[in-house]
């Protein structure tokens, strides 16, 4: 089990997705479960104050991520549904924070990720993998950059999806998101005790995939060799 951990924009799920490719190992996004939540409370105008809104809400939401046959990759499912692009439009990256603070959301999806990484072989990122869903991961990774750069990356990401966003907007949402999801009370963002942190504000994509690579085949070997 490989747990990537870390700050909006830093790279975290390109990353993980090319590790995994890397490792033959699954890869699984647990930002998008969260984007597919926030989408879906706010195409279905859910109450967040609300906790039996909330709670039968989640009750009607069913996520899964299918490969894509063209592309091989995995794309986020919400009720029979593809909404893999829509997930990553700017209203939801503003809301996602807000809806990912709430207990019984966190406490629903929480118990999915665990059920999807159970079988190991599993490269997953987010916020709170290595310090709460997968506290005992063989590796745990803490990515970080800084704001200028996570904000050039953002905005090209969403240029190539037909988003023109200011960088002062970008800017702003990285910034209220950070502070959001480092205070929040319910599994607040920071690196786990044991987590080796990797600051990617310098780094090209390839640099950076190939120094979490070199992090991931030297404890998998330690593995090994613990198990022979």
């Amino acid at each position: 089990m490989i747990a990537i951990d870390g700050l909006s924009g830093c790279g975290k799920s390109t990353t993980a997705k090319e590790l995994s490719k890397k490792l033959n190992y699954t890869y699984l996004d647990s930002g998008a479960m969260y984007r597919a939540v926030t989408l879906f409370f706010i195409k279905n105008k859910i109450n967040h104050s609300d906790p039996e809104e909330i709670q039968k809400a989640l009750k009607n939401i069913d996520i899964e991520f299918k490969q894509d046959k063209k592309s091989t990759a995995n794309e986020t499912f919400l009720n029979g549904a593809n909404v893999e692009q829509e997930i990553r439009n700017m209203e939801v990256s503003q809301g996602v924070s807000k809806i990912s603070a709430i207990g019984e959301v966190r406490k629903v999806l929480v118990e999915q990720q665990r059920k999807l990484g159970a079988k190991k072989g599993v490269v997953m990122d987010g916020r709170d993998i290595g310090t709460v869903v997968f506290p005992d991961a063989e590796l745990k990774i803490f990515m970080t950059a800084e704001l200028k750069e996570r904000v050039r990356r953002r905005q090209k990401e969403l240029l190539e999806r037909g988003e023109n966003i200011t960088l002062d907007q970008i800017s702003k949402n990285l910034e209220i998101r950070d502070r959001l999801d480092s205070s929040r009370k319910e599994s607040p963002l920071l690196p786990a005790k044991d987590s080796i942190e990797v600051d990617t504000t310098y780094m090209t994509f390839e640099e950076q995939v190939d120094q979490i690579l070199k992090l991931a085949t030297a404890k998998i070997s330690a593995v090994n060799k613990t198990i022979a």
